[in-house]
């Protein structure tokens, strides 16, 4: 199958696209630097949160998230550059907003899950944002087996996105209205 943006990329000689390539780089570090520091923030946002359901979510978005950390060091090795991480100031910031919301709330109540699941939903919004982002400029570089491995991460930073929403809908906000 013919990928749509194969005739774009090959109008480019090796020497074009160094600006956006550079920007791709630097995105990629970025997120690198943002799944790690998610992979260490999950386990804490399992611990604060009262449903078991919403446990379970951050559980399992956390073996995901080990895999995206995975799949990034092999798009680092597919475009040749060295495995690195620059701090993600916008990560940085929305952790620290979910720490905030665990300190704010109740300890084993609804309203804390609650504010979990919006704080984590911000995270995913990101995620999805730059995912997205770098598979596009992916493919407009021509790198079409990086562009899918970031298309795999992103269709799961988008599941994990809508579960946080069936639980928010199945239970969790009426339940924190009735606190």
């Amino acid at each position: 199958m013919k990928n749509p943006n194969q005739n774009l990329s090959s109008k480019f000689s090796e020497h074009d696209g160094e600006k956006l390539r550079t920007l791709f780089v630097d995105g990629l570090k970025d997120l690198y630097w943002a799944e790690n520091h998610l992979v260490k923030a999950l386990p804490r946002m399992s611990k604060a949160a009262t449903s078991e359901d919403l446990k379970m979510a951050f559980n399992t978005h956390l073996a995901e998230t080990e895999k995206h950390v995975n799949r990034l060091e092999r798009v680092f090795e597919i475009v040749g550059e060295k495995i690195q991480s620059k701090k993600c100031p916008a990560m940085e910031g929305l952790l620290q907003e979910g720490d905030e919301i665990v300190e704010a709330t109740d300890t084993r109540s609804f309203v804390r899950d609650c504010g979990l699941i919006m704080a984590a939903q911000k995270v995913e919004h990101y995620e999805i944002a730059s995912y997205g982002t770098l598979r596009n400029i992916a493919r407009i570089l021509g790198h079409f087996e990086v562009a899918e491995i970031l298309q795999t991460t992103l269709d799961e930073e988008g599941e994990a996105d809508h579960k946080l929403t069936e639980l928010a809908e199945a239970h969790i906000n009426e339940e924190a209205a009735l606190e």
